[in-house]
């Protein structure tokens, strides 16, 4: 199959790489893992490509498009993993599941010259997964390269760890693992909270926001039916301390 995630939202760009592929490959099975990556936000992406990718089966293709430099000299590129092919551009958005999941091959992707510069994810990105689906991706393939140029690394030093995913319910979630406890202090840009840990959303009260463990293991900044990122104004990428 292949798996697309992109910042593109329910837009028409979706569904234009969604038309590529099938008109490539018509018998392809495509997944959307998820379109609504905050505009622009590799390390949103990085972070949700790696907590997803290996719940899918081996030899699942991920295409993966986020892409502010999109038209300039990053280089797209196809990785092959241990279990995995990932496609989409050399920005960090493919280093940290790529690289757990174990890199052998990487090939920088020839780009057509009619191809949109503002739109690699139909030219570029969706016509190469497709063709790897179909076993002809050689057409599309550049040259060997030697790995990935850009090696993201989430910001975790101690306590102080990194926003990485602001979800559709308005959750924040973080990078920083829980401790054993039910009160930590939250500073975030010099202001310093205490907030309490609760290990459901449900049993959290009303109005105010509140620590959890959410599914990936690490902490996350919620508000009991209601937007945290809202109530407390971040953004993906934003650093944050949790002790």
């Amino acid at each position: 199959m292949i798996v697309l995630l992109t910042d593109f939202g329910e837009s028409e760009y979706v569904g234009m790489m969604k038309g590529v592929i099938y008109s490539i490959c018509e018998d392809v099975r495509l997944v959307d893992l998820t379109h609504s990556i905050t505009p622009q936000s590799v390390v949103e992406g990085a972070w949700v490509l790696k907590r997803s990718y290996r719940f899918f089966p081996p030899r699942t293709i991920f295409l993966a498009v986020v892409d502010p430099g999109v038209g300039t000299e990053r280089r797209p590129v196809v990785v092959k993993t241990k279990h995995y092919h990932f496609v989409g551009p050399d920005n960090g958005l493919l280093y940290p599941a790529a690289s757990e999941d174990g890199i052998e091959q990487v090939f920088s992707i020839k780009v057509r010259k009619d191809a949109s510069r503002t739109f690699h994810g139909r030219d570029v990105f969706a016509p190469m997964a497709a063709y790897l689906y179909k076993g002809g991706a050689g057409r599309m393939l550049g040259p060997y390269v030697e790995g990935l140029s850009i090696k993201l690394d989430f910001h975790l030093r101690g306590r102080q760890g990194q926003i990485v995913r602001v979800d559709h319910f308005g959750n924040v979630v973080t990078n920083i693992p829980p401790l054993d406890k039910d009160i930590y202090r939250l500073n975030i840009r010099g202001v310093e909270r205490a907030v309490h840990w609760y290990p459901t959303y449900a049993e959290a009260p009303f109005g105010d926001v509140f620590l959890v463990t959410g599914s990936a293991g690490t902490l996350e900044i919620s508000l009991r039916n209601g937007s945290a990122a809202n109530r407390i104004s971040v953004s993906p990428g934003d650093i944050v301390t949790i002790d």
